[in-house]
């Protein structure tokens, strides 16, 4: 258990928040759960990082209760965005994970296989499975809400994965390096 230190409401007393992860990690399992994340989460294990990781939900389903509380239990979560992450389960996560931010929370994006442009201003695939959430009735009050998520992660610090150098990225590899070292340039960055 991760305990986090905040003050109280007087300048001389502090109060201690348990929390139960130092990271959770937010992806899409499907695409990205047997390569990148795989490679990610033993790292973070490797260095005693208590990672939560769902590796339950079923594609397609809300997320639960429980889940959020994971979230929020949290010191840091690493959102993962990847060319098919804007299903609504990971929008949901990803709505929650940027509410526990305005409370305190680090939070981090890593861009893998996917241009940071397209998290911030939804296009291509990301603006398409959007567009389709707003046809739900069953999403549509919530994609404003997924919107602006998505805008404030891709204007955090962030780690994306590019072929080639950018005055403008702060971070960048190359994606014909292996995983393995691309998840310890990510690690070392962070901790």
């Amino acid at each position: 258990m991760v305990l986090v230190l905040s003050k109280g409401a007087s300048s001389s007393s502090f109060t201690y928040q348990p929390k139960n992860f130092d990271v959770f990690l937010s992806f899409r399992g499907q695409d990205t759960r047997h390569g990148f994340i795989s490679h990610l989460y033993e790292a973070l294990r490797l260095r005693d990082i208590h990672t939560f990781i769902d590796d339950k939900l079923p594609r397609g389903e809300n997320i639960s209760a429980e889940l959020l509380k994971d979230i929020e239990n949290s010191t840091m979560s690493i959102i993962v965005f990847f060319k098919n992450y804007a299903s609504s389960p990971c929008l949901d996560e990803l709505a929650k994970i940027v509410e526990c931010k305005k409370n305190g929370q680090l939070m981090r994006s890593v861009f893998y296989k996917v241009n940071q442009s397209e998290i911030r201003n939804p296009n291509g695939k990301f603006g398409k499975a959007l567009a389709e959430h707003e046809k739900n009735i069953k999403y549509n009050k919530k994609v404003q809400r997924w919107r602006k998520a998505l805008q404030e992660a891709a204007n955090i610090s962030s780690w994306p994965y590019e072929h080639s150098l950018h005055p403008n990225v702060k971070f960048s590899i190359n994606l014909d390096r292996n995983p393995k070292l691309r998840v310890q340039s990510v690690i070392k960055s962070i901790f």
